[in-house]
Parts: structure tokens; sequence; C-alpha cells
């Protein structure tokens, strides 16, 4: 295996614990398994979620192979062409943000989520797509708010509360909300007459950061001279030391970081790249005296997460005599 991410289960499982019962307090969590599953892979972290909850939301519908039979699935982006086998598998839930999403989708008497216009400005309108979607033959089952990152946690509950409260929505229906901290107590407008789930993805997930830990496997060292030519540009060889070739490129999502630095680490030390990352190999280059890894070592990497396809993730348990099990 060349990238791994690598969980230290304990304290990963800690956080989840503590992020759910504080949800559970106050509204019914919604775990987001969408992407790349937020790095441990979109099956089997829907698998893993459902021990926590009971909804699990995907991105797209093509997302949606692969998840546990007993879930309850959102699907959180809109379509624009109809996917006439989900009209009757009731676990399914799609979203309609536009009188163009409810018309591709009209008459299938799909299950949906109404999405409201927030300072996004992304998807959503006003409360007179709930009856569009109901006239179209949909069967609504709430709306869906999405409010801004870029915004306090007081603002973004104020503009929940302004489109539930001010608008006058419907008490029967259920509200699905995005990026509102889990804390408690919680009610909109201080009496929320609506049903509450919360959306809640990477703040489950990667709350407890510490626990997670990218890395990629050395595959390949070989001595160089200053003024040799290497890699797929023949990039030049400033000065005699080593290139090492690492098994992580473009096709896991790697690339130099946005100032152009590379993204690997060897004992705290960045090393730096020859060339940029290629599909499934980056080339490094060591200066000579400068300590070289080996190869079989694997080198601390960088990257977001979310936009990186592991090869493995690696489960770490603490056994009761304090030593660790690796999966």
């Amino acid at each position: 295996m060349t990238v791994r991410l690598t969980v230290d289960e304990d304290p990963w499982l800690e956080h989840i614990d503590a992020t759910i019962a504080a949800v559970n307090r106050c509204a019914q969590p919604v775990a987001v398994v969408k992407g790349n599953g937020y790095g441990f892979g979109r099956a089997d972290l829907a698998a893993r979620a459902m021990n926590w909850v009971t909804h699990i939301a995907v991105g797209t519908v093509h997302e949606l192979d692969g998840l546990p039979h007993e879930a309850n699935i959102i699907v959180l982006t809109p379509t624009l062409r109809p996917f006439d086998r989900f009209t009757l598998d009731g676990r399914v839930v799609l979203t309609v943000g536009a009188p163009e999403h409810i018309t591709a989708i009209a008459g299938s008497k799909n299950r949906v989520l109404v999405k409201i216009e927030t300072s996004m400005q992304r998807y959503g309108g006003g409360h007179d797509l709930v009856e569009q979607a109901r006239a179209a033959d949909l069967v609504v089952v709430g709306i869906s708010i999405h409010p801004t990152l870029n915004a306090t946690e007081e603002e973004r509950r104020a503009e929940v509360d302004r489109i539930l409260l001010d608008d006058g929505l419907a008490t029967d229906m259920t509200v699905w909300v995005s990026h509102l901290a889990p804390t408690e107590p919680y009610a909109i407008g201080g009496v929320h007459p609506h049903k509450l789930f919360m959306r809640l993805g990477t703040a489950l997930w990667h709350g407890e950061r510490s626990a997670l830990h990218l890395s990629a496997e050395v595959l390949q060292v070989r001595p160089v001279s200053g003024g040799d030519r290497a890699g797929y540009r023949q990039y030049t060889v400033p000065v005699d030391g080593h290139l090492v070739m690492v098994g992580a490129g473009t096709a896991h999502g790697v690339h130099p970081l946005p100032d152009g630095r590379s993204p690997f680490h060897h004992r705290q030390q960045r090393l730096d790249l020859l060339e940029p990352p290629h599909m499934h190999t980056s080339m490094l280059f060591v200066p000579g005296g400068d300590d070289v890894p080996g190869i079989g070592e694997r080198l601390d990497l960088q990257r977001p997460i979310t936009q990186t396809i592991v090869d493995e993730v690696e489960w770490l348990r603490r056994r009761s005599g304090g030593g660790i099990m690796t999966d």
C-alpha cells in the first residue's frame, strides 16, 4: 500500500460519541458521508455511521451504491435527470432547490427536501418552492437550510430563525440544517416548533484532527549528481544527493501546496519536489548530507483528507495494557 490514512481510534470514537450526544439533546443527527467518505471511503464510513445514526447523507445520486440497506438516505445535491429506480425506495430523499430541479423529477412521487435560499446564494428559493414541488407530485418531507461558513454561530442561527419564523413556515415541516454547532440548549427562535435534523460532516469525522494522519510509502531511492537530469520533464538536479520516489501522486489527489512547496515531510523536515507529482509517484530530491528516507519508510503527507484518495485505512486500537493493535 502507498497512501495511508491512520486513525487513532480511541480519541476518534470519543469525539464522535460526544458530538452525537450533544446533537441528540436538540436535534436528530444526520451523518454526512459524501465524496471520498472524508478519507475513510464512503461505503465503509456509512457502515460505521450506522452505529450512531439512522440517517446518512451523500453528495449526489451517483453516490448511492454500496450504502447500508437499513439507512435512510438524503441526497444533498439536486439532479437534473429523473432517477425512477428511487421512486419506490422509501429510504432515499432527493433535494430540489429550483423550479428546474422540480421539473426534472416531476410526477415521480420521489420524496424530496426543498432547499430554501440563504446568504450562500448557491441552491434554493422561497417557500413557494414547497408548493411547486407538491404540485409536481413530489412528496415534500421537509426543507433544507444551508447557512454560510463565513459567519459567526450567532449569525448562522439568526439566519435560520429568520427563514423559519419571519417567513412563517408551517410548523409541520421538518427542518434540515448544516453548519450549526451541536451545542445545547438549542431551539430556533428560543421556541422551536419544527422537528430539527442536523447534518454533521467535517465537525463529526474530523473534529478530533490529532487522531488522523496521512502518510505515503517510499518505493525507490537512488543517488544522483548535480547537473543530472531526471523525471518526466527532465528537471536538472541542483547538487549531489538522492532522488526519492514516493507512491503518491495526482491519482491520489496529491499536488504541491498552494505556495508551491512540497506536501511531504520526513522526520519533521520538508522534502523538496524535483518535479510536480505524477499519477502514482512523486519524485523528491534530498541534497547530500541530509537525512535520506529508506525504501519502505513512510513520509508524512500534508493534504486535506477530503481531497485525498487513500489506498488503505489503518485503525490503531489501544490494548488494555497500553500497547497498540492495528487492523
